[in-house]
Formats: C-alpha cells, structure tokens, sequence
C-alpha cells in the first residue's frame, strides 16, 4: 500500500472530513494544464463548463492522466485502500469578477453510493484562495447528519440544480486556499461550497471522485474507471477511454451521462439509500 499521508492526516480526515494542501503538480505543469482547457474552449466555442461535468475525465486523454496522478493516488490510497475507482470528475471554473457559486451541500445526496466512502480530490489549476472563492468545508459534517437539500435551479449556482442545505452555521467554516497544482481532500458526506470569484483573475479547479472498487451504485449499473490496483468486485461498468481530446465517442456518452444526472428521478432514488 502506497500511505503518503501521515498518521497525524489521516486521523485529521477521519475526524474532520478534509484534508489540504497537498501538492500534486508543479505552478508549470498547472499552467501547461489550464493552457489545453483554454484551447479545448476555443474549440468548442463555449464554456467547457457546460459539458465537463460528471465525468469530465472523458473529454480527454490529459485528464486521466491528472486522474492518475501518483501523488494524489498515494493519498486517496492512505484512506480507501489500494483498489480504487474513479466514479466521475468535474470542471469548477470561475471568471473574473464572476459572482457564480457553488452552494453548501453534500455529494452524498446525489451520487447514491454504498458505503459512503467515496472521497473527491479537488485539484487548482490556478491559485484558489478566499478571494476567488476557494473550497469552503464545515469541520466533522461528515459523522453527521444526512441534510435535506433544496433545488432551487439558481442560475448562478454551478451545481447542477442548485442543490443547497439551509441553516448551517457558515461561521465553522473552513477555507481550503490552495496554491495551482495543489489539491484538497473531502468526503462524500463532508458539508462543502465556495463564493464567487471577486478578483480579475480566473479560479480554475478539477474535481476528481474516488472510491475504493467494493462500492455499489444504488442507482442501477454504471460506469467508472479502474485507476489503481484491482477490481474484485465487478459492481461496475469500464468507462470508455478517450484516444485524443473531445473523442467523439466519449463525448458523447459524456452527454448521456450528463442528461441521466439531471433527470430529477436520480435524486429520489438517491434520497431512498442515504
């Protein structure tokens, strides 16, 4: 087993639900990487946050690659063991001077999950800092309860139907600033959100979704992509593997996925297994 973290960080996850910084990439290597997400945007004429959603890791060779990447394995190993799966990943980006955000809410409520062990790896292309509305968390919120989400469809929440818990004590919250190429850790079940971006520089970050292989989706038969070690269990579907950027096949399974998201029964279904 490959443990990267300490005794002291793992205990700190197990207790609090986040974990950061960690460093994955060099400020060079994360700029190399924001440069082929701005010319993927060009070429789609539109921002790739409209399709990168889900599994943004489809949309091209690149970005398995930053799935893969050995120092964040090592960690995700140190907490779900060696045979990990990547269930999804997504695109969070910001413009400048854009007062989009993402709401407080748990991944819990939507991915339909069990056990509970999914963690997300959230990796800075570009410096992300209280500012430009970096990674918010609350301390603990994952031994807690399971929180009822309203979907309010807010245009300027990034989350897909606005998905937002109510009543939180925003006071205990953490602010996850990470330096480009760094990235955090949170559980499934841990309480996360971010602001908007009040400066004239872009916050650009991916979000990738691990579990180890002996999760189950209560939500039917998926996919997901063996990233490391084994898959014993075969609960799950192989993801398509894309052969160059925007792949046209993967591209469009991407959309499919995406669509299947939306749909309102998804949540109901997830709702009943939380």
């Amino acid at each position: 087993m490959s443990n990267s973290l300490s005794t002291e960080q793992i205990q700190h996850f197990e207790k609090q639900g986040y974990l950061y910084p960690l460093d994955a990439l060099t400020t060079g290597q994360a700029a190399d990487c924001l440069a082929k997400l701005e010319e993927m945007e060009t070429e789609l004429k539109t921002d790739p946050q409209k399709y990168l959603k889900i599994k943004a890791h489809l949309a091209a060779p690149w970005i398995v690659d930053l799935a893969c990447n050995p120092a964040i394995l090592d960690a995700v190993e140190s907490l779900i063991g060696p045979d990990i799966l990547l269930f999804g990943s997504s695109l969070f980006a910001k413009r400048e001077q854009d007062d989009r955000f993402v709401s407080w809410h748990q991944d819990s409520a939507y991915y339909g999950l069990d056990p509970h062990q999914e963690i997300t790896a959230w990796l800075a292309l570009t410096d992300a800092t209280p500012d430009n509305g970096c990674l918010n968390v609350l301390p603990g919120s994952h031994r807690g309860q399971d929180f009822d989400h309203d979907e309010t469809y807010d245009p300027k929440n990034l989350l897909s139907r606005g998905q937002t818990i109510r009543g939180l004590k925003e006071e205990d919250a953490v602010e996850m600033a990470l330096r480009a190429g760094q990235f955090s850790l949170h559980h499934e079940r841990t309480v996360h959100g971010s602001r908007g971006n009040h400066t004239d520089q872009r916050r650009v970050g991916i979000a990738f979704f691990y579990m180890p292989a002996h999760v189950v989706s209560t939500l039917g038969r998926r996919s997901a992509m063996l990233v490391r070690g084994e898959d014993r269990h075969g609960h799950w579907d192989s993801d398509p593997v894309p052969q160059r950027v925007l792949d046209e096949q993967c591209m469009a399974y991407l959309r499919q996925i995406w669509e299947s998201y939306q749909n309102p029964e998804v949540t109901k279904q997830a709702a009943k297994h939380a």
